[in-house]
């Protein structure tokens, strides 16, 4: 599918999740490896995406640190699942859309 073709932003990323992570968290790192993330699994969210997190700073701009520590917090807040087959294999991302479950029209 191309990138024209995936569905529009979900309305509770830029209308919530931002003000929340970004103003109430004061993670804006952690909502622009999100809203990155979101953009790259909008195809299958459950399949997920397998990105080192040097890929992904390169790809939002950010250090390779500030990657790792956003990661960090989108786990915490449940919104980001990784997985590893073993502690240097590069991680499995899996963005979870936790207000989609609650709200059917999400």
């Amino acid at each position: 599918m191309a990138s024209s073709d995936r569905p529009g932003l979900d309305p509770y990323i830029v209308n919530t999740l931002m003000r929340d992570l970004a103003g109430h968290d004061q993670r804006p790192s952690a909502f622009l490896v999100y809203l990155w993330l979101w953009h790259r699994t909008a195809d299958d969210p459950s399949a997920g995406v397998r990105l080192s997190h040097q890929r992904i700073a390169d790809a939002t701009g950010l250090s390779r640190s500030t990657v790792q520590h956003a990661l960090e917090h989108l786990a915490g807040r449940q919104l980001l699942t990784t997985r590893r087959g073993s502690p240097t294999a590069v991680p499995l991302h899996i963005v979870l859309r936790p207000w989609a479950r609650r709200n059917p029209r999400a």
